[in-house]
């Protein structure tokens, strides 16, 4: 008679995340505090909460997955900020010589802003929704920078 495999059995040897690690309220606080204050202070806070609990892991993990997203948004904002004024340049160049009004006011500028505020309310649900599974002692991952965290913190 055949015996069909137990199901799903690539994840019988997984590792097992989150760590079976209970949190403190302590912990669970300046973790929630890491996400929130992104919202306020940017990158500042998530930094000064890492490097004061840096032996929790829970903290650490939180503060970490803020500054890494801080990184990327950061990036992601320089990108479009030369994008920006390589389009503006060109199409100013362009329209002088064509005697046109600049593409670039109509197409760059929207696409710009549209990056900017993007990023902005990512960051505020990201806040939001995380630092409510900090408060409930969750190892949320953020998209992402969670994996990269986990990594860097070899957890």
């Amino acid at each position: 008679m055949y015996t069909p495999p137990p199901p799903y059995p690539e994840y019988a040897s997984a590792p097992v995340f989150p760590p079976p690690i209970p949190t403190t309220p302590d912990e669970r606080t300046m973790a929630t505090l890491a996400n929130v204050l992104q919202l306020f202070g940017g990158w500042i806070g998530p930094l000064i909460i890492f490097f004061m609990r840096r032996e929790s892991k829970f903290v650490s993990f939180h503060a970490l997955q803020v500054l890494l997203f801080h990184l990327c948004l950061i990036a992601v904002w320089m990108v479009a900020g030369m994008a920006f004024f390589i389009g503006i340049f060109a199409s100013v160049f362009g329209a002088a010589e064509h005697n046109t009004p600049p593409w670039g006011l109509f197409v760059v500028i929207p696409l710009f802003w549209l990056v900017i505020i993007a990023g902005g309310v990512t960051m505020f649900v990201l806040a939001i929704v995380y630092g409510i599974k900090a408060s409930n002692g969750e190892w949320a991952m953020y998209p992402v920078t969670g994996k990269w965290a986990r990594r860097i913190l070899k957890i």
